[in-house]
């Protein structure tokens, strides 16, 4: 069964009451389902719903999940709690959409800024009786409407993004909005010009391997008429082009058995072969991909709904034909032994785009709060430690 975000206080560790967010539009809870519901949410409303097994599934991979909504701006938190009821926590964060997830951490991009969110419960400490993380902002870089896509962290812990608008990876700056780090060997400039639309990285031994982009345009928004084909995998360690056979391709995820990515104009789950290019279908996903997960042997995939009606110019357009199927917005759970897609979250109503989409290991049940929440001002947690009164001394 799925269950509407909590709204209760936080007990063990006690904060004031964990504020409860005001989402536009509003979001309902539906019990889960082996089919989607039948009843039609109202206008200004999203229905929830989920397989039959999806929080068994949580409990066996001993995870939980963080995916968010660019369109309606949420960050949305998804666990179990000990009775099976599935939990869908949400708080507001505008045009929400790269997010990247530790059990301590959560960053999330938003509109101008990349918010860092801090776990402040110990072990053995619950919020709200059964929640046992509540993720706290803690501090916001102001990079400025860079069109943040996604995000990770190298291993000297520097937060890396994909900075779309300047069509580069970058990472944050003590006095600037960014420090441009790496841009593709086709951009013969910096510039506001979201010239490529480079959109997914990937990380691997903690620095960046991977990314991916709509085209090799060179020109103000030249990727718009390359959705169809021509989308690109390129090594950032050698500049080296794996594919330039996608279409609108996102996410790339580094496994021991090649790249996994997101063919999005297509529908499709892939495998690349990252020494010769060479693509595996793995499963086909009923709407457009943003979003991409690896844990425990299954990816989790977040689907959207077009924004016009129609995937027009995509393949995705004739595949969902083909195979008599509508598209809808969601979050897809797909073994990638069988490419069987296994268990699923379903939203009807006003949300029809999601972003990102994080595995949280080891975390049963979480919950955060949002930058205006009502009790963010009087939760209130320290150290229990003093620090040093002065620091050594440099050298």
């Amino acid at each position: 069964m799925a269950r509407k975000k909590s709204d209760k206080a936080p007990e063990a560790a006690q904060p004031p009451e964990a504020a409860q967010a005001a989402p536009t539009p509003e979001v309902t809870v539906e019990e889960a389902q082996a089919a989607p519901q039948e009843a039609q949410p109202g206008a200004d409303q999203t229905q929830i719903s989920v397989s039959r097994g999806f929080g068994n599934w949580l409990t066996r991979n001993r995870c939980s999940l963080a995916f968010t909504s660019y369109q309606t701006g949420q960050l949305f938190l998804v666990g179990r709690l000990p009775n099976g009821q599935v939990s869908f926590h949400q708080q507001n964060y505008v045009r929400a959409m790269g997010v990247h997830a530790t059990p301590q951490r959560l960053y999330v991009g938003s509109l101008f800024q990349i918010w860092r969110l801090e776990n402040v419960l110990a072990p053995h400490e619950r919020a709200n009786e059964n929640f046992d993380r509540l993720y706290v902002p803690r501090n916001a870089q102001t990079t400025g409407d860079v069109d943040v896509h996604e995000l990770g962290v190298d291993r000297a812990g520097r937060v890396v993004f994909v900075n779309t608008k300047f069509s580069c990876l970058a990472t944050l700056s003590i006095t600037h909005g960014f420090k441009p780090i790496w841009k593709p060997p086709f951009i013969s400039r910096l510039a506001a010009e979201d010239r490529c639309h480079l959109n997914g990285l990937a990380m691997q031994d903690g620095v960046p391997a991977y990314v991916t982009a709509v085209s090799r345009s060179d020109m103000l928004n030249g990727w718009r008429d390359r959705r169809h084909e021509g989308g690109v995998l390129i090594d950032v360690r050698d500049n080296r082009i794996v594919t330039d056979q996608l279409s609108m391709p996102h996410s790339p995820r580094v496994a021991a058995d090649g790249i996994y990515l997101l063919d999005s104009g297509r529908g499709m789950l892939a495998r690349i072969d990252p020494q010769s290019g060479a693509k595996t279908d793995i499963a086909f996903c009923p709407g457009f991909l943003r979003g991409l997960a690896l844990h425990n042997g299954f990816a989790i995939v977040t689907v959207s709904l077009p924004r016009d009606g129609a995937f027009s110019g995509l393949a995705l357009q004739d595949e969902l034909k083909k195979r008599d199927g509508e598209p809808w917005c969601g979050v897809c759970i797909i073994d990638l032994r069988s490419g069987d897609l296994v268990e699923w979250i379903r939203l009807d109503g006003a949300i029809k785009e999601l972003f990102d989409v994080s595995a949280i290991a080891d975390v049963a049940c979480p919950m955060a709060l949002g930058v205006h929440s009502p009790d963010i001002q009087s939760l209130i947690s320290f150290e229990p430690e003093f620090g040093m009164l002065a620091p050594p001394a440099a050298g």
